[in-house]
């Protein structure tokens, strides 16, 4: 499954987290005309990665 945007709202905190600026170039890039913030770019990532990140229990059933 590829990562697609999506507008998403949801109860939430903040949290300082700092980026490289390249990185932050990249994703302002990738969010051009796009209806999706900065913020909501980040939060999306994250979630496909934990969705998809392989764990110990998946490897062995590889």
């Amino acid at each position: 499954m590829s990562f697609q945007l999506k507008p998403n709202k949801k109860e939430s905190e903040n949290k300082t987290i700092r980026f490289p600026l390249e990185l932050i170039n990249k994703i302002d890039a990738a969010i051009i005309n796009q209806d999706v913030t900065f913020s909501s770019f980040v939060i999306q990532a994250c979630e496909y990665a934990l969705e998809n990140m392989s764990t110990e229990s998946n490897s062995d059933e590889n």
